[in-house]
């Protein structure tokens, strides 16, 4: 996916059906005129007891940065008493996008690919995950400390192909070859 795209994202955007002017209304603001390199529109439904909410998730790559636009339905609150929805958007320089993490999974029967993992980091959130130290002798019953990592992880997206479709996952998979090629020291030499 190279040059501008902006037409296909807002066709997705109305094919989906879910709030297609409000979603198109934020992303159109976030754009701010800048072409679409590449992106990715999912569209997910969430169940929680008795209602079914759902939630849209759009990616977008223009030459300067990486917009992430979430739209939510809510059933009303102390802030407004009628359902209402929220889109928010966030736009990160894509100089900023520190790391760009896919994971595939294949069936091992049928090697398909059967799903896709997106996660993309550029240091505003980070996960912390720790466990004892431990050394080498079993015999061993000293405190250790603790030994751990710290992982980014701002922004993660999942696409099933059972769920969303073989195509839904391909696009993610693409959406991530051109953000890594953009995060690159060759994203300045022209490539996309």
């Amino acid at each position: 996916m190279t040059g501008d795209h902006r037409d296909e994202v807002f066709t997705e955007i109305s094919r989906s059906g879910y709030y297609p002017e409000i979603v198109a209304a934020g992303l159109s603001d976030a754009l701010a005129g800048e072409p679409v390199h590449g992106f990715v529109v999912h569209h997910e439904p969430t169940f929680d007891r008795d209602e079914i909410r759902r939630h849209m998730t759009v990616l977008t790559l223009t030459p300067s940065r990486v917009l992430l636009l979430h739209t939510d339905e809510h059933p009303g609150d102390d802030l407004l008493p009628k359902p209402y929805t929220s889109t928010t958007t966030e736009a990160v320089a894509v100089s900023r996008v520190s790391s760009v993490v896919v994971t595939r999974m294949v069936s091992a029967s049928t090697k398909a690919l059967e799903e896709a993992v997106l996660t993309v980091s550029w240091g505003a959130v980070s996960r912390v995950e720790l466990e004892p130290a431990q050394c080498a002798d079993p015999e061993c019953d000293a405190d250790h400390g603790y030994s751990g990592s710290i992982t980014g992880d701002d922004f993660s997206l999942r696409i099933s192909a059972t769920a969303d479709g073989g195509a839904a996952v391909e696009r993610l998979l693409a959406f991530a070859r051109i953000l890594s090629i953009a995060t690159s020291d060759g994203a300045s030499a022209g490539r996309l």
